[in-house]
């Protein structure tokens, strides 16, 4: 009985190196599981690995060294792209991460918020940077309105979300408010979604009183759902299933060395997510549209925030 306590002992040490991060379940350890897993990965990384045409930003002095634990930026765009549409960012999530603070900061960015769009020079909807120039446009104008450098990106194609919530099993999320959608009933409490439930639940907006900021917060949930659930041991069976969903709906500028990187040098930021929330904005039409507006005050502040985190 001890031995065979001892074999399971060693069983689950060597299962609980595993570690994720958001695009990456990286095995370490020997076998031809791992190896098999370890080459799927590489594989599913070229496959979502997109370079984009945009030079190191002007914010920055020098390229970020991961080995230095370097703190950095990502823009994280949950994107509708229907046939013959180029589609809206309607997601903005910037994430802040600070490796020697073990921290990240995350702040999403209301899709009517107007600003500048960088490189269209017009004011316009922030969401409507996508539409006009891509991921480069949307990290641009981004990169304006918060005053910091946006380092990385990682698109998610909301269209196909439901694959990559199906490809790790259901997730676990608490709702807070309760409504119906898409001809789903949702429940306050805790609930436990597939994937059609968990992209219905991330898109319901006008029935929330809280408008984009509840379904934002939605959002978020199942995004760190899936995050968890796909880094769980239960998940490695899957591995062929979360691969393919990842690299048919996903798209970053990151490759799978620096993921690797930041696997080794950052994990420990993850335990520490701070979510800041804009307080004061407000929605106002202007010439028959609707925008939302962030006081100059606060925007500073939200700047100011965001600037010591990068350490800049």
């Amino acid at each position: 009985m001890r031995s065979d306590k001892h074999r399971k002992d060693r069983k689950k040490r060597k299962w609980t190196k595993v570690v994720g991060i958001l695009l990456l379940l990286f095995i370490i350890g020997g076998g031809a599981y791992a190896y098999s897993i370890y080459h799927s990965l590489n594989k599913a990384v070229e496959t979502i690995h997109s370079p984009i045409e945009r030079d190191m930003s002007s914010k920055r002095t020098k390229e970020i060294e991961f080995n230095n634990k370097e703190p950095f930026s990502v823009l994280l765009l949950g994107v509708d792209e229907r046939e013959n549409d180029s589609g809206r960012s309607d997601t903005m999530i910037v994430l802040t991460v600070n490796p020697n603070e073990k921290s990240v900061k995350m702040i999403s960015i209301p899709r009517d918020t107007l600003t500048t769009i960088v490189g269209k020079g017009t004011e316009d909807k922030i969401n409507h940077a996508y539409a006009f120039g891509g991921v480069e446009m949307s990290m641009d104008t981004v990169e304006n309105l918060l005053d910091i450098p946006i380092d990385y990106f990682v698109q998610i194609n909301m269209e196909g979300f439901q694959e990559i919530v199906d490809a790790v099993g259901e997730v676990t999320v608490q709702n807070d408010l309760k409504f119906n959608y898409d001809g789903y009933d949702f429940p306050e409490g805790e609930l436990t979604l597939n994937g059609d439930e968990a992209l219905a639940f991330s898109r319901m907006r006008y029935e929330d009183p809280r408008g984009d900021f509840g379904r934002q917060l939605r959002q978020r949930q199942v995004i760190q759902a899936v995050i968890q659930k796909g880094a769980s041991v239960s998940s490695l069976w899957k591995f062929d299933d979360i691969f393919d969903a990842l690299g048919s709906n996903i798209k970053t500028n990151l490759t799978f060395d620096e993921m690797v990187d930041i696997q080794k040098h950052y994990k420990d930021a993850s335990k520490d997510i701070e979510q800041i929330q804009i307080k004061d904005g407000y929605g106002e039409k202007i010439d028959g549209i609707y925008y939302y507006l962030i006081p100059d005050e606060e925007l500073h502040s939200i700047q100011t925030t965001l600037q010591k985190h990068l350490d800049i």
